[in-house]
C-alpha cells in the first residue's frame, strides 16, 4: 500500500533488518525514472510498494480498474486500500441510501449522509486519499447487469456483504468476461473472503534448492508451468518459478467436498473450523429463499440449526466438533459490523487483489474464513472433484432468480 507516514526517499528495510546497498537503491530509482509511464511525482509516492514489488507490478495496479459493490464497513477498507495502492480506478456500485446503522463501523459516511446513496455519499471522501485515482459511482443495482461488456470494462470485481445469489450473479458475468471475482462479508467477529481468479498465473521467487523443479502440477489446482534460474543481487541462487491455479465459482464451491486427502484424516478434520459449516449453511438459507438472516424467531433459529447440522454431515466432519454455543454465537453475530473484524479482512481482501494484479505470490485458494473470538483465519480449497478433470473450466448462467442486496 501506498505509505504516507514516511519520507517517499526513504530506503525500505530489508527483510534481516539492513539497509539495501545504495548502489542497487539507485539502479532501482534510475530504472524506474526512465520508464514512460511512470511520472517523477508518482515515483515519490509509491517509493516503498514498487521497491516491494517492481515497477512492472506497479504498472499493471496503476492501470487496473476496480468495481467494489455494497459499499459498507468491509467495502470501505478495501477502498481505502486500493486507492492507497494508486490503481487508475475504482467504480462505487450501491443502490442503497445510509442508515444508522451504516454509522457504527463505516468511516467514508456520517450523519449527514443519512438518506443518501450510500456510494454517492462516500464517494467524496474516497476521493480525498488519493487525487490520482478516479472515483466513479453506479447507484443502481448491478447484481442484475448480464452484459458482457459492462463485466470487461473492470480488471477485478470485488462483492461485499451480498445475499448468495447477489454473489453467484455477479460472479458469473465475471467468469463470463474472464474477470477475477472477489466475495466477502462480516458478521460481528466473523466473515470470510472468497476468491473465484477462473484461471490465474502468477509468480514467485524462491532459492534455488538441490531438487530440481520441473513442470508437472503440484496440486489438483496448481500447475508449475515455467522457471528459470537468476543471481540475487548477493550472488546467490534463486529462481523465478510461474505456476498456474484454476479456480471454482461459487455457486459450486457450496457444494464442493473438502480435500479428499484431509477427508481421509480424522485428526485433520476434527480441526476444521466450524465457521465453514455456518457460512455454507448461511449460503444454503439465502438460496433457498428463506430470506437473507435468519430472524430470532423459533422457527427461523430451528430451521437454521436443521440446516447447519446437514451441511457438518455434509461435510464429513465430526458431529461433535459443531457446538450448539458456536450456533448461537454466529447467530448472534449475524448483520452487525466491528470495525477491527472489517479493517483485517478488507485488508486481506485488498492485498490479494493487490498480488493478483501483480502476478505474485500465491491467491487465496478459494476461502478464508476469519472468527475474530480466536484469531484464526483458515484457508479452505473447495472444487468439485471429478476423475480426470478436478476444475470445471466453465462458466455458470447468472441465476434468474430477483438478487437482493443487504
Amino acid at each position: 500500500m501506498a505509505d504516507t507516514s514516511a519520507p517517499a526517499n526513504t530506503l525500505p528495510e530489508a527483510a534481516n533488518g539492513t539497509l539495501p546497498v545504495p548502489d542497487a537503491a539507485a539502479e532501482t530509482v534510475a530504472a524506474i525514472a526512465q520508464a514512460e509511464t511512470v511520472s517523477a511525482d508518482e515515483i515519490a509516492l509509491y517509493d516503498r510498494q514498487i521497491r516491494l514489488w517492481g515497477l512492472e507490478a506497479q504498472n499493471r495496479i496503476r492501470n487496473a480498474n476496480i468495481l467494489l459493490v455494497s459499499i459498507k464497513a468491509f467495502a470501505n477498507e478495501v477502498a481505502k486500500n486500493l486507492v492507497l495502492a494508486g490503481i487508475s480506478s475504482i467504480t462505487l456500485a450501491d443502490h442503497e441510501v445510509v442508515t444508522e446503522d451504516d454509522l457504527g463501523a463505516q468511516f467514508f459516511v456520517s450523519e449527514a449522509d443519512i438518506g443518501k446513496n450510500r456510494a454517492e455519499a462516500a464517494a467524496p471522501e474516497v476521493r480525498k486519499l488519493n487525487p490520482r485515482v478516479q472515483v466513479n459511482v453506479i447507484t443502481t443495482n448491478v447484481t442484475s447487469e448480464q452484459s458482457e461488456a459492462f463485466y470487461k470494462a473492470f480488471d477485478v470485481i470485488i462483492a461485499t456483504n451480498l445475499d448468495f445469489l447477489s454473489f453467484t450473479a455477479l460472479n458469473a458475468g465475471a467468469r463470463i468476461a474472464n474477470r477475477p471475482f472477489y466475495a466477502g462479508a462480516t458478521h460481528g467477529m466473523y466473515g470470510y473472503i472468497f476468491a473465484d481468479l477462473g484461471t490465474h498465473d502468477f509468480n514467485i521467487e524462491r532459492a534455488k534448492s538441490n531438487r530440481p523443479t520441473t513442470k508437472t502440477p503440484e496440486t489438483a489446482t496448481r500447475t508449475v508451468i515455467d522457471f528459470t534460474d537468476k543471481l540475487s543481487s548477493d550472488g546467490k541462487k534463486i529462481e523465478l518459478v510461474t505456476k498456474r491455479e484454476l479456480y471454482t465459482p461459487l455457486l459450486l464451491v457450496n457444494t464442493s467436498p473438502l480435500d479428499p486427502t484431509m477427508q481421509k484424516d480424522p485428526r485433520k478434520l476434527r480441526k476444521v473450523h466450524p465457521l465453514l459449516t455456518c457460512v455454507r449453511t448461511l449460503w444454503d438459507y439465502q438460496r433457498n429463499g428463506n430470506g437473507i438472516l435468519p430472524s430470532h424467531a423459533p422457527a427461523d433459529l430451528q430451521l437454521f440449526t436443521t440446516l447447519a447440522m446437514q451441511k457438518h454431515k455434509e461435510l464429513k466432519l465430526p458431529p461433535n466438533t459443531l457446538t450448539g454455543d458456536f450456533l448461537k454465537s454466529f447467530l448472534a453475530n449475524l448483520g452487525s459490523e466491528i470495525a477491527p473484524v472489517t479493517a483485517y479482512l478488507g485488508g486481506q481482501l485488498a492485498q490479494d487483489v493487490i498480488n493478483v494484479l501483480g502476478k505474485r505470490e500465491q491467491p487465496i485458494q478459494n476461502l478464508m474464513l476469519f472468527d475474530g473470538e480466536e484469531c484464526a483465519g483458515p484457508v479452505y480449497a473447495l472444487h468439485p472433484i471429478f476423475p480426470d478433470n478436478p476444475i470445471p473450466a466453465v462458466p455458470i448462467v447468472p441465476p434468474e432468480a430477483q438478487v437482493l442486496v443487504v
